[in-house]
């Protein structure tokens, strides 16, 4: 049995869900299908944490499904803007963790990853990539084992 590293962007993943369909994204259906015939050795979602109790109840079903699930806080700039991304701690991990794997799945389509995927697969690792087809970065999808779009069962 393959085992198999987990890493999803929350925010990546809730907007451009929102943005191309309307909808959400079906974490209980995504972990049945990523995980069918495998052994998941580590999963972490990547969420921003504003502080609400909605919130908190969806980091709990994460946990449930089995995520482990890391929390940076939300950053309001004065002029406006917000910051809280987590692609250096996405990155940073997969490095750590992606030797002790068969495969990786990462679930975003920010195309900053697309080297991270090209550095893991250069080692020979398997990288399947989950994203909204429109909304993923095409270099992120060239350099992914495999893409899958995310769209049909896997919204809710």
């Amino acid at each position: 049995m393959k085992s198999i590293l987990i890493l999803v962007d929350v925010q990546n993943v809730y907007y451009t869900t929102r943005q191309a369909h309307g909808r959400n994204f079906d974490y209980n259906q995504f972990w049945a299908r990523a995980t069918e015939g495998k052994r998941v050795s580590k999963a972490i979602a990547y969420a921003i944490d504003r502080g609400d109790q909605k919130q908190r109840e969806f980091q709990n079903i994460l946990r449930a499904i089995g995520f482990e699930v890391k929390l940076k806080p939300f950053i309001q700039r004065s002029d406006g803007s917000a910051k809280g991304d987590w692609d250096v701690g996405i990155t940073i991990d997969a490095m750590e963790y992606a030797a002790q794997v068969d495969e990786v799945i990462l679930v975003s389509g920010d195309g900053d990853f697309d080297l991270l995927v090209t550095h893991l697969t250069s080692k020979g690792k398997r990288v399947d990539v989950y994203g909204v087809e429109q909304l993923t970065a095409d270099s992120l999808k060239r350099a992914a084992s495999e893409f899958n779009a995310i769209a049909g069962d896997l919204l809710l």
